[in-house]
């Protein structure tokens, strides 16, 4: 079973967070995550989804869609 989202949500996702926009690091279950509450800015999304995100604290760790969570700021 394929759990990559439709090109159409994808689409979705580049519209609601253009290049630039600024986010606030919510929920990320990885062990190198940025902490919670890191701000970063997006710097493209990738072909499944994911936000390209350059984190204040030098991370570039990707948030991934469906999985981990952030708020526009």
């Amino acid at each position: 079973m394929n759990n990559f989202p439709s090109r159409e949500t994808v689409e979705r996702i580049k519209r609601q967070y253009p290049t630039g926009t600024k986010v606030r690091l919510v929920r990320m279950d990885d062990a190198c995550a940025p902490p919670i509450g890191t701000v970063g800015e997006v710097i493209g999304v990738d072909d499944i989804g994911s936000l390209l995100v350059k984190w204040s604290n030098g991370s570039s760790l990707n948030v991934v869609f469906g999985e981990d969570l952030v708020e526009k700021i």
